[in-house]
């Protein structure tokens, strides 16, 4: 088995995840697509209520149907409409309007066991490896790759892809805020949910999300130093279901969103030798994305900033019992490790489970098998580094 193989058979997928690997990346990518475009139509076609109207028939005129009941009610009297009234107060519900409003119905789905499974559970669009070839002679000049295997870049990458970088090192998770019972920021709302089983992953706190928000993030690291939640997608805010747009707007919309909420207040936080321990995230920060996908603003822009740390500015509480005690907080740079980049296909909605649609290219080793290794060879590419070659040679083909 060829190291290309190898890494295909190591790479670690998510629980449950089920990739059809006698299919090209490209050709489930474009299957995908069309999936979500038949779904899209349906649920449409559905809404208009087409199907109501496809057994109506057009029969006598109004005015004949009039004059016959005027007719009928000279001839007859109202005494004999006495049963239809009692008979069309029982058949109104089979008429078709808004049904009456019920309360939402959970639906667990049953494992094996016999156990329900957490709603929440593998909620998350999970990208998948971008699969590419580390052999240089199977990688041809204008970035693809020599053979018939579709492992190489997406031929539309510069047009319909958007480049999600730095992605920060961390936890992925569910933020679901919940109605709270008191004013935003001050009642615990927000309950932080595990991708793969959908468990909480600390108690409810509060936070300046809107109600009826969930969105797609990732726990920093070093979460309790620093306070940082970051907001990779959007699902749905205050209500609104945003899962069904394109990826460029639902970014947009998070951005948008983000930028309104209140100056994040800092949690409470115990202080020690080691500074601030946060009891649980105060800061939401976006994950950079970027719309230019040309080979050349990817090779200068996006993958130096996916390879290396960086820094941003954190809010701590303001210090206990020092000189400078103001009872303001305080304003502090943290530096975040960078995991890689992810790319999104711009016009794609938000699908739980693990997509085509979505590809990762992580700053890991390319072949995970080395890193099991008691001594790594200095000289293995990593992911990054490969993707990097890719568009050096789309480059020079241009």
């Amino acid at each position: 088995m060829s190291g290309f193989e190898n890494r295909r058979a190591a790479y670690k997928l998510p629980p449950g995840a089920a990739i059809d690997r006698s299919q090209t990346q490209a050709a489930r990518r474009a299957k995908a697509l069309e999936e979500q475009k038949r779904r899209r139509a349906q649920r449409i076609e559905s809404e208009r209520h087409i199907d109501l109207f496809a057994d109506l028939s057009l029969g006598n005129s109004e005015d004949e149907d009039r004059e016959g009941d005027e007719h009928q009610v000279l001839r007859e009297g109202v005494g004999h409409l006495a049963s239809l009234v009692q008979s069309s107060s029982t058949s109104t519900s089979a008429l078709p309007g808004p049904a009456p409003e019920q309360p939402p119905r959970k639906v667990h789905r049953k494992k094996r066991g016999g156990k329900r499974t957490n709603p929440w559970a593998d909620q998350c669009m999970y990208a998948e490896l971008l699969e590419m070839s580390a052999d240089e002679s199977r990688m041809s000049i204008d970035g693809t790759c020599a053979d018939d295997e579709g492992d190489a870049l997406p031929p539309d990458l510069e047009t319909a892809w958007v480049a999600v970088a730095p992605v920060p090192s961390g936890k992925r998770c569910l933020v679901v805020c919940l109605q709270g019972s008191g004013p935003a920021g001050v009642v615990p709302n927000t309950t932080l949910r595990s991708r793969v089983v959908g468990k909480p992953l600390m108690p409810r706190f509060p936070s300046p999300l809107p109600s009826d928000t969930i969105l797609d993030c990732i726990l920093d690291e070093h979460w309790q130093e620093t306070g940082i939640l970051h907001v990779l997608d959007v699902l749905k805010w205050k209500g609104q279901d945003v899962a069904d747009c394109e990826t460029t707007f639902r970014f947009w919309w998070r951005d948008t969103r983000l930028s309104e909420l209140p100056p994040p207040r800092p949690a409470p936080s115990t202080t020690n030798e080691g500074g601030h321990h946060f009891a649980y995230p105060s800061t939401f920060l976006p994950v950079s994305y970027h719309t230019s996908t040309s080979y050349s603003s990817l090779l200068t822009h996006v993958i130096p900033r996916a390879r290396a740390p960086y820094t941003t500015i954190v809010t701590l509480p303001p210090p206990e019992n020092g000189a400078m005690d103001t009872g303001e907080p305080v304003r502090s740079q943290a530096t975040l490790r960078s995991d890689g980049l992810l790319l999104y296909v711009a016009a794609a909605i938000y699908e739980p489970g693990t997509s085509p649609l979505s590809l990762w290219v992580p700053n890991a080793a390319w072949y995970p098998l080395a890193q099991q290794a008691e001594v790594m060879d200095e000289d293995t590419p990593t992911s990054m580094d490969v993707f990097e070659r890719y568009h050096i040679s789309a480059i020079y083909a241009d």
